[in-house]
C-alpha cells in the first residue's frame, strides 16, 4: 500500500511539472511569421545582421525543443522574434515611401 501511494504521488508530481512547461508553439509560429515578413520586406539587404540573429535564434529554439528545454526555447524564440521585428522595422525605415 505504501508503494502505491508513493507511486501515485510521484505520478502526480511528474504530471504537474510536465504541464508547467509546454512547447512554445505559438511563440515559434509568431517568430517564423515575423521572420518571413522581414524577409519579404527586404531585410536580407537592408538589415542582414538582425535577420541572421533571428534565424539563428529560431534554430536554437528548435534545438532546445528537441532537447525538451521548453523554457529555454521560449526565451530563444522570443529573442529571435524581437530580432526579426527589428529587421522588419529597419526595412520600413529604409523604405523611401
Amino acid at each position: 500500500m505504501f508503494c502505491r501511494s508513493r507511486l501515485g504521488a510521484l505520478l502526480v508530481a511528474v504530471l504537474t511539472f510536465a504541464g508547467c512547461a509546454a512547447a512554445p508553439v505559438q511563440t515559434m509560429s509568431d517568430t517564423r511569421q515575423t521572420i518571413r515578413a522581414a524577409e519579404a520586406a527586404g531585410a536580407a539587404t537592408v538589415a542582414p545582421q538582425p535577420l541572421a540573429a533571428a534565424r539563428d535564434g529560431l534554430k536554437r529554439a528548435e534545438d532546445l525543443i528537441r532537447a525538451g528545454d521548453y523554457r529555454g526555447a521560449q526565451r530563444e524564440a522570443a529573442a529571435a522574434r524581437q530580432s526579426a521585428a527589428d529587421a522588419l522595422a529597419a526595412t520600413r525605415q529604409h523604405d523611401p515611401k
